[in-house]
């Protein structure tokens, strides 16, 4: 009875997106809820973490489910550290950028450092990508949505 509970990943994984989806339940329900017609800024946090939570507890409950044994390290055996740290500096480098730069710079570095991080990616393929995204999200936030988020900081356009 005792060898079915051995931890297994798919409980830490469960276990973190339980825990995250908890968290931003909790969170959200500070704000005004509102209802399904009018949506308050607590609404989406609440509900979003609730199926977070539980999709966390399913995801925990398979590998309660399953009989196979879970002896596999946590890290695959040739971590992308490089791809990694990509990865996690683009949304980092997004912040820092929208905060002193404008949209531009932001989304233009941010999708091009992540876009660094696939090992098959080159300079060239990345500045397209990073280009090409920039372009729609300009045209798709600022023209056509009209988010209050200058396009260059400094700079009227």
């Amino acid at each position: 009875m005792l060898e079915k509970f051995t931890l297994k990943r798919d409980y830490y994984a469960g276990g973190l997106m339980l825990l995250l989806g908890v968290g931003a339940a909790v969170t959200g329900s500070g704000y005004k809820f509102g209802s399904l017609a009018r949506m308050g800024p607590g609404f989406m946090p609440v509900v979003l973490g609730v199926l977070l939570a539980f999709l966390g507890l399913l995801i925990a409950g398979t590998a309660l489910g399953s009989s196979e044994p879970d002896d596999k390290k946590f890290l695959p055996p040739n971590p992308q550290w490089f791809g990694w740290f990509c990865i996690l500096a683009g949304p980092i480098l997004f912040i820092i950028l929208g905060h002193y730069g404008g949209m531009i710079p932001a989304v233009f570095v941010c999708v091009f450092v992540c876009a660094l991080g696939d090992k098959t990616a080159t300079y060239k393929s990345s500045l397209v990508l990073a280009s090409g995204v920039t372009v729609f999200g300009v045209l798709l936030f600022h023209y056509l949505l009209n988010i209050p988020f200058p396009l260059l900081r400094g700079v009227n356009l």
